[in-house]
């Protein structure tokens, strides 16, 4: 997704001269968590539909798709820029959200 990647370049290019503590009183957010997107770090989805529509984007079209009943939602894993996990614990969590997320799948269709 472009805009993720690309999110703290377009905050420094949108807020110019302008200091950074001005552009998170705008935006509504810390000026520490507006340095941070500014690095490179993303921030959680509250924070990130703020900069999207400070930043002019439509935030509906930004904002991450919801699952509903009709199409099973897929599991995504964010994790920091800074790795924090090993790859092997990576994959295993991610295998265990995925069993976790068709058992719940299987007991909604079992409920229907």
């Amino acid at each position: 997704m472009e805009i993720l990647e690309n999110l703290g370049r377009r905050v420094i290019e949108k807020r110019g001269a302008q200091g950074i503590r001005a552009a998170a009183k705008d935006i509504g957010l810390s000026h520490a968590t507006l340095s941070r997107v500014e690095r490179g770090f993303l921030p959680d989805l509250e924070n990130y539909k703020k900069i999207i529509k400070w930043l002019g984007l439509d935030v509906d079209a930004q904002a991450v798709p919801k699952p509903n009943s009709a199409s099973p939602g897929v599991a995504q894993v964010h994790f920091r820029k800074k790795p924090t996990t090993s790859p092997d614990t990576a994959h295993a969590l991610a295998q265990l959200i995925l069993a976790a997320q068709n058992a719940m799948l299987a007991e909604d269709r079992q409920g229907q």
